[in-house]
């Protein structure tokens, strides 16, 4: 069974997304939109896309695809992912799923309704280099904190400085360092840990109004999870779970590359796998096969992860006064 892919947006991420899933042997890219025709067709002729669409709902309607990869900005991703879901078209949706709590809700129970698939495409959780740290988490005793960090400068921060606000840094879009980048390192860690018993956030809010930097503690019951994140700094720290008897050391939090058990004793143990150079494989991959067994929620990338990481993201939002015009409707 091919599942047929529709596009939504024709940027560097979308490029990165069909790079990864042609690499799947039942993914096939079928339609693309962009609300230029111009630029739609240019993507289409590129990739080999048959359809192009300028009309959103109208491409939702056809039948020339069974699913589409939703890459717009944040505050896009409920309208459009309800409008597929509502015409029984899976949808697998970049992170962040959607702006807030609410949003998220009502995308699951519609689709739910429709008995559709709907993923947060966060690619992470799905990678060799994570899931040999979940297989062997319990070589390293009881965990007693995690350090999860993601910093790194934004291009467009100069840009920024120089007056030019882009879409990364524009609260109408539901965008700011935590939406972008920090939830590279609460997804993984509510995988890991579960949602905690609360959360305590900071952050450095710009201009605009949403946040070039912050931290997160999120506190369980004999534990806490530290996260560092930013867009207007780098950082080069590897992330770290800490256990009575040893610890875990990855490289990169977005994309580990690099996995090492560091005992008690003194040993070093490299559990690093190997993993495809392209990262979204392994996110593609999955979507396509519950969608082939005819599953309408990944058990990685599931529901309850999704609404945790949203109610965390949303709380550290509103201790840090980041806003959205999303928060209002």
């Amino acid at each position: 069974m091919t599942v047929r892919f529709g596009i939504i947006g024709t940027n560097w991420i979308t490029e990165t997304f069909i790079q990864a899933a042609k690499q799947i042997e039942d993914f096939s890219l079928t339609a693309v939109y962009s609300r230029s025709k111009e630029k739609g067709d240019s993507f289409a002729e590129k990739h080999g896309a048959a359809y192009v669409f300028t009309d959103l709902n109208e491409m939702a309607k056809s039948n020339c695809l069974d699913a589409v990869y939703i890459a717009s900005p944040n505050a896009l991703h409920a309208e459009q992912s309800i409008v597929f879901l509502k015409n029984k078209k899976h949808v697998l949706c970049e992170k962040a799923i959607a702006s807030n709590v609410k949003e998220l809700q009502e995308m699951i129970s519609t689709a739910k309704e429709n008995n559709v698939l709907l993923m947060e495409a966060l690619k992470t959780t799905l990678l060799p280099n994570f899931r040999v740290v979940q297989k062997n988490i319990h070589k390293i005793g009881k965990v007693r904190r995690a350090f999860a960090s993601y910093c790194q400068y934004s291009s467009r921060y100069d840009a920024y400085k120089e007056g030019n606000i882009l879409n990364a840094f524009k609260p109408e879009l539901s965008n700011g360092s935590l939406m972008d980048i920090g939830v590279y390192c609460v997804y993984p860690m509510v995988v890991l840990f579960g949602k905690p018993l609360s959360v305590k956030a900071s952050s450095y809010l710009l201009e605009t109004g949403v946040d070039g930097e912050g931290s997160i503690i999120m506190t369980y019951k004999d534990m806490d999870v530290i996260i560092m994140y930013s867009k207007i700094t780098n950082s080069y720290i590897p992330s770290e779970i800490q256990g009575e008897e040893g610890n875990i050391l990855f490289d990169q939090m977005n994309t580990p590359k690099k996995v090492d058990i560091y005992y008690r004793n003194g040993d070093k143990e490299d559990i690093t796998q190997p993993q495809k150079e392209e990262a979204m494989y392994y996110e593609a991959k999955e979507f396509v096969e519950r969608i082939k067994a005819g599953q309408t929620e990944s058990p990685v990338n599931s529901y309850e992860v999704s609404l945790a990481v949203m109610e965390i993201l949303e709380e550290a939002r509103k201790q840090t006064g980041v806003v959205f015009p999303a928060d209002h409707n």
